[in-house]
């Protein structure tokens, strides 16, 4: 818990040798993550808490739209490590101007589908817990395109990520066609969520994690589905007249069939035209 603190308060310097895990995946839980975050000291609401000499920039809990303008003029060109957890974010285009980013936090915030990050080119950690997104497929495809050194990705808490944290419907065979389809999608991916990527879990991407999408069926019928099925009545020997349960009058009409057994009472009142 202590290397998680010095993470997260100031005046407090946490070095990393290279090569050495990002400090967030060091046994921390998420719910971990976010008490130290609440823990916080006082004095570094309403302003950020910058670290000059490793490039950490965080500005938590400031309930900001979009990212600051000041945020980007000041510190865009010397920032590799940006934590903006904890705001109303829906955009990330003020990204652009961070174009050293190596790392970036955004837990906890209201982006959506429609999500779309600048090219970076060294991001190696992706945080996007608990926000509001719920199309992998599309996620991954513009991750490919924009962040080719990613190794660190985690969904948690959206409905992108089938697990109980969204959906208690949800199970672990869920969760892990899930991550053998990201790591299908993204294939230098060394941590994914809470877990490290194991070789196996590589292996059974590789071959078949291509089918692994996890699909939620529509929950209602688009009346502009040209394809929907037309529903007919079920069958019934009734002759038109009689279908209808609110009409209790008696029907006439000419049977298709005739029956010959010998010990029926009904034969008496067949006619000969009948038959």
């Amino acid at each position: 818990m202590s290397a998680l603190v010095a993470d997260y308060r100031p005046r407090v310097t946490e070095e990393r040798a290279p090569g050495e895990e990002a400090p967030w995946y060091r046994g921390t839980s998420y719910e971990g993550r976010c008490a130290a975050l609440f823990s916080r000291e006082s004095a570094d609401v309403g302003r950020p808490h910058v670290e000059t000499c490793t490039g950490k920039v965080s500005y938590i809990g400031q309930d900001c739209e979009a990212i600051p303008e000041f945020l980007a003029v000041k510190y865009g060109s010397i920032a590799r490590r940006l934590d903006l957890s904890f705001n109303r974010l829906r955009s990330l285009t003020g990204l652009k101007a961070f174009t050293q980013l190596e790392e970036l936090i955004v837990d906890n915030n209201l982006l959506g589908n429609d999500l779309r990050l600048p090219r970076l080119p060294q991001l190696h950690t992706l945080t996007l817990n608990k926000n509001q997104l719920t199309d992998i497929e599309d996620l991954l495809e513009h991750l490919q395109e924009v962040t080719p050194a990613l190794e660190y990705l985690s969904l948690l808490g959206n409905e992108a990520c089938p697990n109980q944290l969204v959906s208690l419907d949800k199970d672990e065979d869920d969760y892990q066609r899930y991550r053998y389809f990201v790591l299908h999608k993204l294939k230098n991916l060394k941590f994914l969520d809470s877990r490290r990527v194991t070789q196996r879990e590589q292996q059974e991407a590789e071959a078949r994690g291509e089918f692994m999408k996890v699909v939620k069926p529509k929950t209602e019928q688009d009346p502009s589905d040209v394809r929907a099925e037309v529903t007919s009545p079920p069958y019934t020997p009734l002759p038109k007249g009689s279908r209808d349960a609110k009409n209790h009058k008696g029907v006439f009409a000419k049977c298709r069939y005739v029956y010959y057994g010998k010990h029926s009472e009904g034969n008496r009142f067949i006619r000969n035209d009948q038959l």
